[in-house]
């Protein structure tokens, strides 16, 4: 049994049918990365926003001015500041989808308090 040589005619664009078609995914993938590092940088930030609220009202200042001030402009809005147990200070904002500006309808939530500050 003899083999017969491989056509390339047969052959042609291949590449271009498996980039066309694994392109969504790709696209998926990489949204998906962005969103969970969104999250992260999202938690983060709130994270740093209720430390700055805590000190704020260890030394007698308004927490919600030191929380807001703390977080970028596009997470001010919708920005909750609650006093939790024991002179700790909560934080929530919402998570951004995919942009900034674009919001679930998650929370993020975050508390912090000093040592001592509970009176």
């Amino acid at each position: 049994m003899a083999l017969r040589p491989i056509s390339l005619t047969r052959q042609s664009g291949q590449a271009s049918v498996e980039l066309v078609a694994t392109l969504p995914l790709v696209l998926l993938i990489a949204l998906v990365a962005w969103q969970v590092a969104l999250a992260g940088q999202t938690l983060w930030l709130c994270a740093n926003a209720a430390r700055a609220a805590a000190r704020a009202t260890a030394v007698g200042r308004d927490a919600a001015a030191a929380a807001r001030s703390a977080l970028p402009a596009a997470l001010e809005r919708g920005l909750r500041v609650s006093r939790a147990g024991s002179g700790a200070v909560r934080v929530e904002v919402r998570m951004p989808f995919l942009l900034r500006q674009w919001r679930t309808s998650l929370p993020v939530v975050a508390s912090a308090g000093l040592p001592g500050s509970g009176s």
